[in-house]
């Protein structure tokens, strides 16, 4: 959160090419700035004072800075000096403070020169960011806050305050404010059709998490798996899902399917709970499958328990057989005469790879009714059409999903995988 803002060098680089001109005797002088040449004569120093101008150019250029600001001052003495005289001499005080790291002298150099018309609108703009950057680095947040408001009235567009501004009210515990500014680019670059950068979302997030306002914590970290699909992240979602009250245990296989999938399912005793629950649901050439990942990850089949799960696996090996035999005979639908039978046996044929054969008896079942979790009938629906690579017709079903028992979360997660 407190990486170093290179905005800051920019502009201290910009006040030293510019204010190097300043540093030569009259006539010359009068063309220190570009934008100011075009309206001489007003532009130009007395004749009396080219004298101390030159002896503060060689005292400069040797980087004799302190004698610089001591000679400086016989510039200052002068009376009446004309507005464009209180300017190059205010430059000469940035080309010592930003050789010195003088940032308050800087500031009030930079605070003079922007007040003035003797520098363009895009010279104002980069002293003003400068200023910001620099004060941000130093960890003096307030006064980069302050300039960084400033460049936003040069520039209400200024792309590169509008990313360091959040960071800045991050670092002043301004969590709130952070997620305003950070929401409204998020928002604008989703609308974009581009991808949020990894350091936008990853600023959302800390701020949702300091605030523990978990909810939108949630939401972001939807956006984190879509985006950056890193195993941790998808990790998380998935657990905090689960750790939801309103979380129906009987979805727990369908979560553990998705922690196969996101490779988050990482404990032995999981590979096991999962086959189990798979052969309860009737699933049994699922439950090989899990069987199977385990034994290969190394997860199964080793370690103190290693005498327990070669019985699991042999369960799950001769129940698998059985039920290919009746899958290939028919058996499997003969007598099938409720809803929630349809739906189970669709979902089987589907692991069977029998993809339209399995997504009509789901549906069937769900149009017969009498389901007691018609939701969680459609998220197998959903995850059978994404099986069968109809990702399309899969969104549709998943979209359709209510309630707050998990099924609706789930189905939207399955959409997120890429």
């Amino acid at each position: 959160m407190t990486k170093k803002s290179p905005i800051a060098l920019a502009a201290l680089l910009l006040a030293v090419g510019a204010a190097t001109l300043s540093l030569v005797p009259n006539p010359v002088f009068a063309q220190a700035s570009a934008s100011a040449a075009a309206s001489a004569p007003k532009n130009t120093v007395r004749p009396e004072m080219g004298k101390a101008f030159g002896e503060m150019e060689k005292l400069i250029t040797s980087k004799q800075f302190p004698q610089a600001l001591e000679k400086i001052k016989e510039l200052v003495a002068f009376e009446k000096k004309t507005p464009y005289e209180e300017f190059a001499i205010q430059r000469l005080y940035a080309v010592i403070a930003s050789s010195t790291a003088n940032t308050e002298l800087l500031a009030t150099s930079f605070d003079y020169m922007i007040g003035t018309d003797f520098i363009t609108l895009a010279e104002k703009i980069k002293f003003s960011e400068g200023m910001t950057g620099t004060y941000y680095n130093e960890k003096k947040y307030d006064q980069s806050k302050k300039w960084a408001m400033r460049t936003f009235a040069l520039d209400q567009n200024n792309k590169t305050i509008r990313e360091l501004l959040p960071r800045i009210m991050y670092l002043q515990d301004d969590y709130a404010g952070a997620v305003k500014e950070l929401t409204v680019q998020l928002d604008a670059e989703e609308k974009a059709n581009k991808v949020p950068s990894f350091e936008l979302l990853h600023l959302i997030i800390s701020c949702h998490l300091k605030t523990k306002n978990m909810d939108a914590y949630t939401s972001i970290l939807e956006r984190m798996v879509t985006y950056y699909p890193k195993k941790e992240y998808w990790g998380d979602l998935l657990y905090r899902v689960m750790g939801k009250p309103t979380f129906a245990e009987r979805l727990r296989l369908d979560w553990y399917r998705l922690l196969l999938t996101t490779d988050n399912l990482e404990d032995p005793a999981q590979y096991a709970e999962m086959a189990e629950l798979a052969l309860f649901a009737g699933l049994p050439l699922e439950a090989k499958k899990i069987v199977d990942a385990g034994y290969a990850a190394n997860l199964l089949g080793t370690g103190k328990d290693a005498a327990k799960h070669k019985p699991l696996r042999e369960k799950v090996i001769k129940q698998a057989a059985d039920d290919a035999k009746a899958m290939e005979s028919g058996d499997a639908v003969k007598s099938i005469k409720t809803g929630i039978g349809m739906v189970n046996t669709g979902y089987n044929y589907v692991l069977y790879g029998q993809f339209e054969k399995g997504i009509a008896l789901i549906e069937q079942g769900i149009a017969k009714g009498g389901l007691k979790a018609p939701e969680e009938a459609k998220l197998h629906l959903g995850m059978a059409y994404l099986q069968s690579g109809n990702k399309t017709k899969a969104a549709e079903v998943f979209k359709t999903i209510q309630g707050t028992d998990g099924t609706a979360d789930l189905g939207r997660y399955w959409l997120l995988i890429k």
